[in-house]
Order: structure tokens, then sequence, then C-alpha cells
């Protein structure tokens, strides 16, 4: 993996090389082993938190892991094409359009004991901006390419929290062209709920059951690129214990494994339908 400048990862995807990369500002990273129609996305894995933040935070570390998506890079990694913020959502949030991605407060509570400097402030929405110039110049590549694109936009929720009995898999769809890409949709959710996972976890799967698919990461390709898919495909974290922060690694093994054949699967069908 090569330490590389927001331009020069942009240079790279618009010459179509093939590349794995961090940001210098370690705010990202993204692998492009092969040119293909889809790529994966986990805007909520990241967990860093920037020291000079840690002192004016009043939520721990716990609280803020509760609320991120650990282990959902992980579970496409095996992928040709995978970006992935490092930072913790809690620094800016990459699902927020830039005027509300830096939170004040947070589920319900004050996130700072003193308001946060424009100086910081602008640290932060400055690594918001490089992100989606990255985001930008891939999909520009991928669509220009391959005349249509897919995007597995990959999140997991807290389960737990919900007082009735929610889905393993939750698709968020009233942002996208159902009419156009119904669909692709309903076969990405039979292929989520046929999966086979350990611990006697049943895989179920719904659409806009616990969530709706309103984040900005899907709005901002929606609304920029009129042949991409974005699929906000949530899973509940039955891979980990949310309540004592123990994750379950053969769980999330299991799920890139299913996802390791079914993702590539759905990607074909979906280029075939729609190119």
């Amino acid at each position: 993996m090569e330490k590389l400048s927001i331009e020069t990862i942009i240079k790279k995807i618009e010459a179509e090389e093939t590349f794995h990369a961090v940001s210098n500002d370690y705010s990202l990273t993204l692998k492009i082993d092969k040119y293909v129609h889809y790529t994966c996305a986990a805007v909520h894995d990241g967990h860093q938190f920037r020291k000079e933040l840690w002192d004016n935070c009043i939520h721990t570390e716990y609280e803020r892991w509760y609320e991120e998506d650990p282990e959902t890079k992980s579970m496409v990694i095996s992928h040709p094409i995978v970006l992935a913020s490092m930072d913790s959502r809690f620094e800016y949030d990459l699902n927020r359009d830039p005027e509300h991605a830096v939170f004040e407060t947070a589920w319900g509570k004050q996130l700072w004991h003193k308001p946060l400097s424009n100086e910081m402030k602008t640290k932060s929405l400055q690594k918001h901006e490089n992100f989606y110039k990255v985001v930008h110049a891939l999909i520009n590549k991928l669509e220009s390419k391959f005349g249509v694109c897919v995007v597995y936009d990959m999140h997991s929720y807290n389960w737990k929290r919900w007082d009735r009995e929610v889905p393993t898999w939750n698709l968020g769809t009233s942002n996208i062209d159902n009419k156009r890409f119904g669909d692709a949709v309903e076969s990405w959710r039979q292929s989520l709920g046929d999966m086979q996972l350990p611990n006697n976890i049943k895989s179920t799967s719904k659409i806009n059951d616990t969530f709706q698919g309103n984040g900005y990461f899907l709005k901002y390709i929606t609304q920029n690129f009129k042949n991409t898919l974005v699929l906000a495909t949530e899973i509940a974290k039955v891979y980990c214990d949310e309540y004592n922060q123990i994750n379950y690694p053969e769980v999330v093994t299991a799920v890139e494994q299913e996802l390791r054949v079914r993702l590539p699967k759905h990607a074909l069908e979906f280029y075939n339908t729609y190119k």
C-alpha cells in the first residue's frame, strides 16, 4: 500500500492505474485491483479520532465505536475496488452533507465540552471534501468506462436498541430510481436473505424496514451520476456484542465469504440487465 496525495489518487483513477493507497492525511483507503462495473464502500468503518479532540469530547471511545460500523470494510475486502474511511464519524460524518457533517450533538447527547473552533471544523471538513473528490473521480471513471455502475454501500446497525424484531439485512431505497432499478434491489435482497451464517444466526432481509437510505453518500452519487445504482446495505450487528464491544470474527469471515460469491454474481446480473 502506498501513501498518496488526494491529487495523485485521482490522477491514477483517471489514468486507469491499479493501486492500493492510503491518503497522505490518513483519512481514507482505496484499493483498485481491476477496473470493474461495481465498487464497494465502507464510509463508517473508520475509528480514528484526532488526538487534539480527545479532551474536548464527552462521548467515550466505546460510545463512538457503538455508533460506527466496525468490520464493514472487512466484509467486502476481497472485491476489486474498495473505498473506506479511516476516521470516526464522530470527527466528521461522510454520510451527511458538509453543513451537517461535524456534529454538535450525537445520538441525543452533547458531543463537546466546548464548541469546536472554526480551525478544528475546517480540518475535518477538508477530509470530508477530499473523500468526495475521490468518490466523484472513481464513479465518473467507472460509469464512463462501463456505461452503468453499481455501488455496494456497506453499513451496520445496532439491532438490540429496537423493541421489535428487525432484519439481519436492511436495504434503504427511498432515494434511488426504484422504477428503473427495482428488480436489482429485490434480487440483492433475496440473495442476502439466502446467506448461511454461523451461531444459528438467521439471515433475514427487508427493504426500508429500519432505515430508508437517506445517507449523503448515496444521495451524492445518485444526484451526480444517472446510471449508477447505490445499494445502501445495512447488516444488523449480529457479528459483534454491541454492548460489550466484542467482535465475532467467525461471523465476519462467514459474511465475507458469502459476499465473495453473492456480490459479484449480483453485480454481473446488474450489468447484463442495465448496460
